[in-house]
């Protein structure tokens, strides 16, 4: 995946920043590279089905770990649950009102579980990258050591996001994922 330079490029052709205004629910909006980024609010289903469908059969698969053609009602709760140990990002990109990307972490004590989606008209532009740097930086803050994260074995982009946020890497294979586990205690912002 590429670095944060073609994030740069998109803000500066007016592609990366959206102006959301004031948050009056009290939840941290922030600007980054261009990006507009905020925390998923709890239950907010229809950005999770926006992005989704954004999200060609290939980029569901990887994400998903197999065919995913529709979510369930029930997958749209799960993937939209936040709470003390759930937590999302999403980004959005400047006259574009539906999800760009969105990072998820799911605490479990000092770990926790990664996954990221992104659209796939903003695939391999830093994107993903630098969803990953934000989320990584949060749960670093949080007192979250480890980060695993399980990849469809076709996925290069991710693995080699993952690597980029890790200060120590352990990958092992399952079937035909991988599970990696990001050690995150020493590395610098």
């Amino acid at each position: 995946m590429a670095g944060s330079g073609h994030v740069k490029k998109m803000a500066r052709h007016g592609e990366a920043e959206r102006g959301l205004g004031r948050n009056d629910d009290g939840m941290h909006t922030r600007h980054v590279e261009g990006v507009t980024i905020r925390p998923l609010r709890g239950g907010d289903t229809a950005s999770v089905a926006e992005l989704f469908g954004r999200l060609g059969p290939r980029s569901r698969q990887r994400r998903f770990g197999g065919a995913k053609p529709r979510l369930s009602d029930g997958d749209l709760a799960a993937l939209a649950r936040i709470d003390g140990d759930h937590h999302s990002l999403v980004a959005y990109l400047p006259g574009d009102p539906a999800p760009a990307g969105m990072a998820q972490l799911v605490r479990d004590g000092s770990a926790g579980e990664v996954a990221f989606a992104v659209a796939d008209v903003y695939q391999g532009r830093g994107l993903g990258s630098l969803l990953a740097r934000e989320l990584a930086a949060e749960a670093r803050a949080a007192g979250i050591t480890t980060l695993r994260a399980t990849v469809s074995g076709d996925n290069p982009p991710v693995v080699s996001l993952l690597a980029r946020l890790a200060a120590s890497l352990h990958v092992r294979w399952r079937g035909g994922q991988r599970e990696f586990v990001i050690g995150l205690e020493s590395r610098a912002q």
